[in-house]
């Protein structure tokens, strides 16, 4: 019985998130892996082949990135058959899916979907880890990416976040105002910066802005900001300064908290403090380990 499914009845059909523009992306990574000819192909020719993906490495991972990777071989004439949804764990070796038809548009795919593939799942199987972590420490507000994401790649990267089960946060610098310190500074103070941005910005973008004490926070809340970065402030500080705000604002303003700055698996413990709302960290996306895959041609069977 075949593990696929293509409907979002039981898991959510995270193609629908994306933008019309997704697949010209594609088009673009194969375009740059073939500029002119493709010796390779002229070797194997046309005659059709199956080919086995399969999920190697040394631990359980999350797939994910299906639709780029079906994509790569829809656009090339062929078609993949899934055995595994999108954001279902495995643990290797596994057959994730099989590739069919001609053998040089199967090689000419190969390598576009396998590096989309093991980015994409490695970005969704670190931000399902780091997600567990938190939640077995009991903190019940939200884990997020950050935008230090790969420039062209940006999307696939966000998407892998999503799969992952965190949030990705702001996607570009039109998604929400976040006013960081070289705002600030440059406009003069945090209550002129607000003013300036609400001025443009309207009442539909959210307006987040990054502080190095209580005494900004403070500065920020009062200036109407809707979610307030405690940057760099971590440990029993963090801790005390978001109580301390907390107690002093309840009933005057509506805001959310959000610490980032250097969280990793190794302090994330003491950064998992419930009234922090958000926990931002680019440890879901910047140098995470690929998940390993590699995609097989079968050899025909005898009689």
């Amino acid at each position: 019985m075949s593990l696929t499914a293509t409907s979002s009845s039981t898991r959510d059909n995270y193609e629908h998130l994306l933008p019309p523009s997704w697949k010209t992306q594609v088009q673009a990574w194969l375009a740059e892996d073939t500029p002119s000819f493709d010796y390779g192909g002229f070797v194997v020719g046309a005659i059709e082949r199956e080919a086995f993906l399969l999920g190697k490495g040394n631990s359980e991972a999350v797939l994910a990135g299906k639709p780029f990777f079906e994509e790569v071989f829809n656009y090339l004439g062929c078609q993949v058959e899934w055995h595994l949804e999108e954001g279902e764990t495995f643990k290797p070796v596994k057959h994730v899916a099989t590739v069919r038809g001609k053998a040089r548009y199967i090689l000419l795919g190969e390598r576009v979907a396998l590096n989309m593939l093991a980015r994409c799942s490695g970005i969704a199987t670190k931000s399902k880890e780091v997600l567990d972590q938190a939640r077995g420490y009991g903190y019940k507000g939200i884990i997020a990416g950050t935008r230090k994401t790969t420039p062209g790649f940006r999307l696939v990267e966000k998407y892998g976040m999503i799969v992952g089960g965190i949030d990705a946060h702001r996607h570009d610098l039109s998604s929400m105002i976040m006013l960081k310190d070289n705002h600030i500074w440059s406009s003069g103070s945090i209550t002129k910066a607000i003013t300036q941005a609400r001025k443009v910005g309207g009442f539909s973008l959210l307006l987040e802005v990054e502080v190095q004490s209580e005494a900004e926070a403070d500065e920020a809340i009062d200036a109407g900001a809707d979610i307030i970065m405690l940057d760099n402030i971590d440990g029993s500080q963090l801790a005390d300064v978001s109580k301390r705000l907390r107690e002093k604002w309840t009933g005057k303003r509506k805001f959310l908290f959000e610490s980032s700055g250097n969280i990793t698996g190794e302090n994330l413990k003491d950064r998992a403090i419930n009234d922090i709302d958000i926990l931002s960290t680019s440890v879901v996306h910047q140098g995470v380990p690929h998940v390993d895959f590699s995609l097989k041609i079968q050899k025909p069977k005898t009689t």
